[in-house]
């Protein structure tokens, strides 16, 4: 069979190779992938937009394409399943009312809210209606967000309230495009973040490896948000009894809830949780698809045959099959352009990759983001370029294999956090 995996990140390069190691699969497509994806087995760049939805369903039809998965929120967003559908071909994600679970923080408050979710206090405003008395009685630090698709950078943590104003008055200025027409203004949460990534049917659920990623920029939880600087899997705080709550309170009448609302979810659904210190779980974002970079390391982890999975839930009948992982521990560090998630300069030649790739075999791999091929040589062509994922019997262990990837590389101004995993391997420490 063919498969098409629609983007161009890490994520994407991720889901790529995975699937093109399925005996079943003849060919992976990627449109429009990376320089990762352009070298990576079994699999073949497409020069088509991952937002151009008419030319991606021509290109499923013209190559007889049998399985589409799409990794970025934008086209799910825009409904390109929905399309898709219309065209009689099988796209694995959400249709576009429910991706409105990523594409609107406001609809989500108020679906978690409607449900009885765990999620932070909140209130949402837009210009017309926005009441800066409100924000003044406020504890402080305060979670300001863009409701809509802001590419990971909408969310500001304002310790002031002249920063919440700021954060605020940003957003409505045009900071983030559209994304900021409507301002979510939330409390400010305390715990230990978890990423909790499912597989869902419409009805049934299939959750993956737990992971956990780290969104500061900087060490030590500093510096601006981000799309991801790391992530680990699995992740230790995620207990057996965690886990079941997590499915009970969260991610089951999630689902419920958009099947009772008339828009059924099928696809990934990623579910960011902090978990507070009496152990609850809440909600802080739902992404309809799998993240970037908790992807890379997931997916390292995984033995099952990832498109037989999403067959069977674009079947209806994932309780029918089940996911095998692998035993190790899996760690990705996030090498990104100096600048980021600011304005970062782009056309770096990388080196270092072929030793990298050397010293990865069987225990890691290395992953591409945002990278291009030009004249046989590899250009950094974005904010995050690579993951550098390593495997190992503790996140202790992945760690070092990870950072032993991560110093056979280079470019000028290469960044990238060096304490990934720090609370899983503090853990491990203490025993």
């Amino acid at each position: 069979m063919k498969v098409l995996v629609i983007g161009a990140g890490g994520r994407e390069h991720a889901l790529a190779w995975r699937c093109a190691a399925s005996a079943r699969v003849q060919e992976v497509l990627v449109a429009p992938g990376n320089a990762g994806t352009a070298l990576e087995p079994k699999c073949r760049n497409v020069p088509v937009g991952a937002e151009d939805i008419p030319a991606l369903v021509d290109l499923a039809r013209r190559e007889g394409v049998q399985l589409t998965i799409v990794g970025p929120e934008g086209p799910l967003v825009a409904g390109v399943v929905d399309a898709f559908e219309a065209a009689g071909l099988a796209c694995f994600g959400p249709r576009r009312q429910a991706a409105r679970l990523e594409g609107s923080k406001a609809f989500t408050k108020d679906f978690l809210e409607r449900h009885g979710i765990p999620t932070a206090r909140s209130r949402t405003f837009t210009r017309e209606d926005y009441d800066p008395s409100w924000l003044e009685r406020q504890p402080l630090p305060l979670v300001i967000k863009a409701s809509g698709l802001a590419a990971g950078k909408g969310v500001i943590i304002a310790e002031t309230l002249e920063e919440a104003r700021a954060a605020v008055g940003e957003m409505f200025a045009g900071r983030f495009g559209h994304a900021g027409e409507q301002v979510v203004v939330e409390e400010f949460l305390r715990g230990e973040e978890v990423s909790f990534i499912v597989m869902a049917d419409g009805a049934h659920v299939l959750p993956l490896a737990t992971s956990q990623d780290h969104k500061r920029r900087d060490d030590g939880d500093r510096g601006p948000n981000t799309g991801g600087m790391g992530a680990y899997s699995p992740a230790p705080r995620v207990t057996p009894e965690l886990h079941a709550r997590i499915m009970r309170e969260v991610i089951e009448p999630t689902i419920a809830g958009l099947a009772a609302d008339g828009t059924p979810y099928t696809g990934f659904l990623y579910a960011g949780l902090m978990v507070a210190e009496d152990g609850t779980p809440n909600v802080l974002e739902f992404n309809c698809r799998l993240g970037d970079p908790e992807t890379q390391p997931v997916l390292s982890r995984l033995r099952s045959d990832l498109a037989v999975l999403c067959e069977a839930a674009l079947a209806g009948r994932l309780d029918t099959v089940s996911a095998q992982w692998d035993l190790r521990a899996a760690l990705g560090v996030v090498l990104a352009a100096r600048g980021y998630p600011d304005t970062v300069r782009k056309g770096d030649r990388i080196e270092g990759l072929e030793q990298a790739a050397a010293l990865a075999a069987g225990r890691g791999k290395v992953f591409h983001a945002g990278t291009r091929l030009e004249g046989g040589r590899v250009l950094t062509d974005g904010g995050r370029v690579l993951c550098a994922v390593g495997l190992g019997e503790s996140v202790s262990t992945a760690a070092e294999t990870a950072y032993a990837l991560v110093g056979a590389i280079h470019w000028p101004d290469m960044q990238y956090r060096r304490d990934i995993g720090h609370r899983a391997i503090a853990r491990e420490r203490r025993g």
